[in-house]
């Protein structure tokens, strides 16, 4: 496999630079460094009609999340987009800029949730978190301009984890329904030991000392990893989930798992599409201002959530506002 020319330009620019991973960073700096560099690769910002900042009732506390609403004459699907960070990154702010051009392609109202972060608040905080988020989707839905029964879970890395893992509570736990689970390069499966776990070692890419920083992260105790909320691969049924789309990267340590859970699914008789982009890195998705299949990738998201929940093409229009709410 070809490492894209662009990744290629980005990596060896690290290298030169030798820049320090996150992994060999305190948490702290490594949440700074990963904001920063998320923003520097989005590219132009999407302008949607409306920003809101709300909270919602967690198991614990109150938890933040923003709603993202383009320009509609009626109520659109709803997607609550989970970020990626590895479960110890990550924020609502790293979603932004997807999440704004989710709402404008799809067009749908977007809800991203602040879920709690290890290694503070370790497995299953997130997931609870995430699901208590669905459910707060689902009951306010019509107050945010939404559908109640057009709801889909999506996420990149860590986040596409928690969307697997969601859609499976919400089967679980009665609802709410959900109409798809888009997940973008997700981890599936703690025990994995597969080829792209080996061969992805590179120091100036996310490797396979990555995904290890993470779970240990993440993890309370190794064993939590085999507890299928932690490894949505090792459910022991995968039957009755919403369609997905799963889409891996060539240069990923993840990439094996991913396929592979993709691979479950269709056993199962999910309806799955999966597509692996080939010349791609680990955390492509939300680079669209540097790499052209960040793009297409966010593209395809959209126009497979606009399928599962059978709204036409959107009508866009360019202008903002930004509100602050309770």
């Amino acid at each position: 496999m070809t490492l894209d020319p662009a990744w290629r330009y980005l990596r060896d620019q690290r290298a030169t630079a030798a820049a320090v991973p996150l992994y060999e960073q305190t948490v702290a700096e490594a949440r700074a460094a990963d904001l920063a560099s998320i923003r520097a690769g989005s590219g132009p910002v999407e302008h949607v009609d409306q920003v809101v900042d709300r909270t919602f009732a967690g198991p614990d506390d109150e938890r933040p999340v923003r709603v993202y609403r383009p320009v509609s004459t009626g109520p659109l699907p709803v997607v609550v987009y989970f970020f990626g960070g590895g479960w110890t990154l990550g924020s609502i702010d790293t979603a932004d800029a997807v999440a704004r051009r989710l709402a404008v392609a799809v067009p749908a109202v977007v809800v991203v949730p602040g879920y709690r972060l290890a290694p503070e608040h370790p497995f299953p905080a997130a997931v609870e978190d995430c699901y208590a988020a669905v459910r707060w989707a689902a009951a306010h839905a019509a107050q945010l301009g939404g559908r109640a029964d057009r709801i889909a879970v999506a996420g990149d890395s860590a986040g596409g984890n928690l969307a697997a893992v969601t859609a499976l509570l919400a089967r679980d736990r009665s609802g709410p329904v959900l109409a798809g689970q888009a997940l973008i390069y997700p981890n599936t499966d703690y025990t994995a030991a597969d080829d792209s776990l080996r061969q992805n070692v590179d120091r100036w890419l996310f490797n396979t000392t990555s995904v290890g920083w993470y779970w240990g992260h993440y993890l309370r105790d190794p064993a939590d990893g085999t507890n299928p909320l932690a490894s949505p691969a090792l459910a022991g049924n995968h039957g009755g989930l919403p369609p997905a789309l799963i889409l891996t990267a060539g240069h990923d340590p993840l990439r094996d798992q991913g396929e592979r859970y993709a691979a479950i699914l269709r056993a199962a008789g999910v309806r799955t599409e999966l597509r692996r982009y080939e010349t791609m890195a680990h955390g492509f998705f939300t680079m669209t201002g540097v790499l052209d299949p960040a793009g297409q990738a966010q593209r395809q998201v959209a126009d497979t959530l606009r399928d599962w929940c059978g709204v036409p093409a959107p009508t866009v229009r360019r202008d903002s506002t930004i509100e602050h709410g309770p």
